[in-house]
């Protein structure tokens, strides 16, 4: 069985919650996952010190595979260096690569850059070239791999989402995706979670399964919102080539520690194929 740890929005800096994130560190450890998601905005300002706390926690982490993608947050807010070296300092302290195709057993992975150095830093944006980088990165896949889309911005709106809807270009980059047998799409950006089909959203030229939407809300800052105001979230991943489930883990003070809040399970294969078991059970939390 594949376990991947999916977190979101650490935002170092002021709006971070060093308890919390302790209680992140602890829970990682327990999970032990095959490969840990860290899906963008890593800091609050994009400062060289914010970047190097963000660097020490990730290092603090299990000693796993780790895909990571920049957040709009950190690229710097001021001139010049946003315009000269706007990755400069996350490439220096987080990855090298902005984007990054990483295979770990089962796992295809593609991590893709969906900010820039001037515009889309809100809504975001994926290039055509990148779709194509992923195209031939899945083409190589074997069958049953899982096959892993990671970006900071939304390609779906979660429903509560008031004023803005997805990133530019999402449908043409979902039918992409779709044609290339993904599984899963990852991200965070809105600082709440969501977890659902890209068919909910928008059902395309290929409407046999779409992808698998996890999206994660701020795992460590004080900057939830809508249904998450406040809160932290993270997401555990388990794919078994039959199905793939997810929990969506929530931080409860009284119980000093996430607790799981929900589970949902996708069958994997086409919908007019074959037989799909969906469940999505809400978890009562007892804090202690």
């Amino acid at each position: 069985m594949i376990k991947i740890l999916h977190v979101s929005d650490l935002h170092f800096g002021p709006p971070f919650l060093e308890n919390v994130a302790a209680a992140l560190r602890r829970e990682a450890f327990e999970h032990d996952p095959d490969l840990i998601v860290a899906s963008g905005d890593f800091t609050q300002s994009a400062t060289a010190g914010e970047f190097a706390q963000a660097r020490d926690f990730l290092r603090s982490l299990p000693p796993k595979p780790m895909a990571t993608t920049p957040g709009n947050h950190d690229v710097p807010f001021l001139a010049p260096l946003r315009g000269i070296d706007p990755f400069g300092r996350y490439k220096e302290h987080l990855n090298p690569l902005l984007d990054e195709f990483l295979r770990v057993g089962d796992i295809w992975c593609a991590c893709l850059n969906s900010t820039s150095r001037w515009g889309s830093l809100l809504d975001g944006y994926v290039r055509n070239h990148q779709l194509e980088k992923c195209r031939r990165f899945f083409a190589d896949s074997p069958e049953g791999a899982l096959r892993i889309v990671v970006a900071h911005h939304h390609f779906v709106a979660p429903p509560d989402i008031e004023g803005r809807g997805a990133m530019r270009g999402a449908r043409r980059a979902l039918d992409r995706f779709t044609e290339m047998g993904v599984d899963l799409i990852l991200g965070g950006h809105k600082h709440r979670g969501y977890i659902g089909n890209s068919l909910d959203f928008y059902s395309g030229k290929d409407r046999r399964q779409g992808a698998i939407v996890v999206q994660c809300g701020t795992s460590t800052s004080c900057r939830g919102r809508y249904r998450e105001k406040e809160k932290n979230t993270y997401n555990e991943i388990t794919h078994d080539r039959e199905e793939v489930r997810i929990r969506h883990f929530m931080f409860f003070h009284d119980a000093g520690g996430f607790r799981p809040i929900s589970e949902h399970t996708f069958a994997r294969g086409e919908l007019d194929t074959k037989e799909v078991k969906v469940e999505n059970k809400e978890v009562k939390v007892e804090s202690k």
